[in-house]
């Protein structure tokens, strides 16, 4: 599923967050799966996936039984991050309050389409940041295409 766009929503007094009905309303549980996987990240946002998109791009991972030091640091805090989620009948999830407490999310906050992804950020630090990050836009396209253009980018 492709997510795109913006909405204001707000965490209730619960910790539960509406999935927009934008959004439900292409949910397919064949294509999509029954839930969404939730990871806090270090900027202060949430990233929700679908649980079919989530375990996808997890399974494309090279694995090996030894990994080094860097890579096993790195599955075991990522995926200790990661929270599958059902919706409810209202179409609400339930946040983890571990992931509301490390990223300090408030309750005003926006959900933004990220293709693959959706992210939960605080409202007032995205409208403070939106207009810079649209103005980097093309530079920041650009600087990411010549990346996988060079040899071993990807």
């Amino acid at each position: 599923m492709l997510f795109t766009g913006y909405t204001e929503l707000t965490v209730d007094a619960k910790g539960r967050l509406a999935i927009p009905a934008k959004y439900r309303n292409k949910w397919d549980p064949q294509r999509d799966g029954g839930a969404w996987y939730c990871v806090a990240w270090p900027d202060g946002s949430l990233r929700l996936y679908t649980e079919t998109a989530f375990e996808a791009l997890a399974m494309s991972r090279e694995e090996t039984l030894i990994p080094d030091r860097d890579e096993a640091r790195l599955q075991v805090t990522f995926f200790s991050q990661a929270e599958r989620l059902e919706m409810d009948s209202a179409g609400r999830i339930m946040l983890p309050k571990r992931h509301l407490q490390k990223t300090g999310l408030p309750q005003e906050v926006v959900m933004l389409g990220a293709g693959r992804r959706l992210e939960i950020r605080p409202r007032e630090a995205w409208e403070e940041q939106e207009m810079e990050h649209f103005q980097n836009l093309q530079d920041n396209a650009e600087r990411i295409e010549q990346r996988r253009r060079e040899p071993g980018g990807g």
